[in-house]
């Protein structure tokens, strides 16, 4: 059972909640660039949480169904059609053999996550499949390729279909103004007062340029007291601060060691948020600790576990 990629878009990758326990090896994480997106998908179809998706950036990506299969659609709203028949993301979708599945360009969002029921097969690295094409890993055949045209994303044979939803009142805004939490880092202090408020006081112009690996910034110059520092260990949301003082995000195809000074550090929910936005968008960032980003976890694991309603069982 499978679908054949017919047109692969700009950027279409296979991806699993990331590679763990390598970075010391120099191998990073990968995974979903939006974590809430990624596992809601997964949750709305009761697979396991880890199941395999596709991440769709940008959009343009179609697909050809094989099969009967039970499908989730998150994240961006790149304009989703069955047969050239609108559907709305943040749901689940029954899709017929020889049905066509479309993306075309972005209405709100940059990124949307297509899951179906099982999740896909692709090859396992290091146990995971999350590709990360700077490092040759994960992907279908586990050497870090983007999916290409004529591919074909096996999967098991699915579940009765079951129409589950999120309701709207959790579906993430895209469009609003960004504002994020900051975790205060290692060399937060070196940054002197007028510098900290200066990041804290000042709304930040996504840049074009940006990718897997980072987000850069424009706005207000910040300065370290400190030239650089000794290489240290990166953290997935890390905002690390060049010489050219414009702060660049860390993301998930991050390197694992960096020498920048670092202001301060992204929950993963919150880096999520900043990767469904686009170069031109505005971001600020307000002062926050661990313990309000652990309770934003705990609260967001919690209502993972409590499910979405189901409005239709065929």
């Amino acid at each position: 059972m499978s679908f054949e990629v017919l047109d692969p878009g700009m950027l279409a990758l296979i991806q699993d909640s990331g590679r763990h326990g390598y970075q010391h090896m120099g191998v990073t994480t990968g995974g979903p660039m939006d974590e809430f997106a990624f596992f809601w998908a997964n949750r709305l179809l009761d697979n396991d949480l880890n199941a395999s998706q596709v991440e769709i950036t940008f959009g343009r990506f179609s697909l050809l169904a094989q099969d009967d299969a039970c499908i989730a659609i998150t994240g961006g709203d790149l304009g989703a059609q069955i047969n050239d028949k609108t559907i709305e993301p943040w749901r689940t979708h029954y899709i017929s053999k020889g049905d066509r599945l479309d993306f075309n360009a972005p209405i709100s969002g940059l990124r949307a996550y297509l899951a179906v029921s099982g999740g896909f097969q692709p090859t396992m690295k290091l146990g995971s499949c999350a590709t990360v094409s700077r490092e040759g890993l994960g992907g279908l055949d586990g050497k870090g390729a983007k999916l290409a045209k004529g591919d074909k994303l096996e999967f098991k044979k699915n579940s009765p279909f079951i129409e589950t939803f999120l309701p709207e009142p959790e579906i993430p805004d895209y469009r609003q103004h960004l504002r994020l939490g900051v975790i205060p880092g290692y060399q937060y202090q070196s940054f002197p007062a007028v510098q900290r408020m200066k990041f804290f006081s000042c709304d930040y112009e996504i840049s074009q340029n940006i990718d897997r690996m980072g987000y850069r910034l424009k706005g207000d110059a910040i300065y370290s007291d400190l030239d650089g520092i000794v290489s240290e260990g990166i953290a997935y949301g890390a905002i690390q601060v060049p010489k050219d003082g414009q702060p660049i995000v860390l993301m998930k195809d991050r390197q694992t060691i960096g020498g920048y000074p670092k202001i301060g550090c992204l929950s993963a929910l919150d880096a999520g948020l900043l990767a469904q936005r686009g170069p031109g968008s505005s971001v600020s960032f307000y002062l926050s600790d661990v313990a309000e980003a652990e309770g934003r976890r705990m609260l967001f694991n919690q209502r993972l576990k409590t499910g979405a309603p189901d409005i239709r069982t065929d």
